[in-house]
């Protein structure tokens, strides 16, 4: 049984409190050692320079490729995140970023006439929705804000490990926070619950949809976007059961 209104379950479970703690879990200094340049370098072979991050959270992928030379727009469903981003781009030196809030599914009216050389959509943030019309939508929105020969960039857990397999995580590529643990309280084909336990006793939870890595890429393909590859972990030769992230980069 699926959530009925995901959108209203989305802004209940990303409290100002969870926010707040959203950067200890990442940890922004591991996390850019993990990565290694992945995303810079993707975005480079593609030709891209102005970027949109629709699902910015605190900041740290829209700051990081600013920082980097990329001309980039944050934004992302939840308030709560985009003030916290909006702390976190004038400590890093970005007080004037562009931060908005915006839903994924109506992102044409948030930036009316505008186009962009690539869109990034991060930190498994697209499977907070759960049914296929507005997944279609979604990334519709996504390919009508690409310029031609744009790209989009859209990163996801390995859900057919954790479907097929149970959960297991490496805890090298994503969520690096020492003092976090991350695991399923419940997983099904129709809903993942992941919760979050920090060492000081404080417990948070996240809904998501399960969506597998071919369901995806094959969505990716009937919305119009061709050349989908797909990476594990940030590398381009994987197992299917091997790696914590997919990253998904199609082209327009």
């Amino acid at each position: 049984m699926t959530p009925e209104n995901n959108n209203d379950l989305f802004i209940e479970e990303y409290t100002a409190e969870f926010v707040g703690r959203w950067d200890e879990l990442i940890d922004w200094d591991r996390r850019r050692q993990a990565e290694g340049g992945f995303f810079e370098r993707i975005l480079k072979e593609n030709g891209a320079t102005s970027v949109l991050d629709i699902a910015c959270g605190t900041g740290y992928h829209t700051i990081t490729l600013q920082l980097n030379g990329f001309d980039v727009t944050g934004s992302d469903g939840s308030a709560n995140m985009v003030a916290k981003a909006k702390e976190n781009a004038e400590i890093s030196g970005l007080p004037g970023l562009r931060l908005l809030e915006a839903e994924w599914t109506s992102l044409s009216a948030t930036f009316p006439g505008e186009k962009f050389d690539a869109v990034v959509c991060l930190g498994n943030a697209f499977t907070h929705l759960f049914d296929d019309d507005q997944r279609r939508l979604a990334l519709s929105e996504i390919h009508g804000l690409l310029n031609e020969g744009g790209v989009a960039v859209i990163d996801h857990r390995n859900y057919d490990t954790m479907l097929d397999k149970g959960f297991s995580s490496k805890h090298q590529s994503y969520y690096l926070g020492e003092t976090v643990d991350v695991k399923p309280e419940s997983v099904s084909e129709e809903l993942v619950r992941i919760q979050y336990s920090y060492s000081d006793g404080s417990v948070h939870h996240l809904t998501l949809c399960p969506i597998r890595q071919e369901y995806f890429s094959g969505l990716l393909r009937e919305t119009g976007f061709r050349d989908v590859v797909r990476y594990g972990d940030f590398q381009a030769d994987y197992g299917l059961y091997e790696p914590d992230f997919i990253i998904q980069v199609a082209k327009k």
